[in-house]
């Protein structure tokens, strides 16, 4: 039985004032790794802007991403562990309000997953026994929701 733990992986178009609207949905078991889906599916887009947590800090990957693709992964800063703390203490103020640019980006992002599964339920996935049932009962939810948000916005 495939059990449906939540929608994982979507990238989304931002849209200033509104819910953002997902460009690609994936879906994969919970133990799999959102850093995963984005070395395999995403990184080698070109020409993007990606927003990330915490967990996307791969630096040299990201790295090579930015010169191979001109695309690049914006995270939260990380602390450095160890780091002097008058060096922290003069750098706090730009990677707090870097932060919470980053921040402020995700955050529709958040609420858009918190609609998704207000409004469909989405999760609730127990009576599927079968991949193509649940992709039918995943997409289908999927595609009414939007389909209603862009009618009625």
């Amino acid at each position: 039985m495939l059990i449906l733990s939540n929608i994982q992986h979507v990238i989304n178009a931002i849209s200033l004032d509104a819910l953002p609207f997902p460009e690609q949905v994936l879906f994969t078991p919970a133990s799999v790794n959102d850093i995963v889906v984005y070395k395999e599916r995403w990184s080698e887009m070109r020409n993007r802007t990606f927003f990330g947590d915490k967990i996307y800090i791969h630096n040299e990957f990201n790295q090579q991403v930015k010169s191979q693709y001109n695309s690049e992964m914006l995270t939260p800063i990380k602390a450095i562990k160890g780091m002097p703390l008058i060096i922290k203490q003069r750098i706090k103020a730009a990677d707090d309000l870097y932060n919470r640019a980053v921040s402020k980006i995700r955050q529709p992002i958040e609420a858009m997953f918190s609609w998704l599964i207000e409004k469909t339920d989405i999760q609730r996935a127990s009576k599927v026994s079968s991949t193509k049932g649940l992709m039918v009962h995943a997409f289908g939810k999927l595609t009414a929701t939007f389909l209603n948000y862009v009618l009625n916005p």
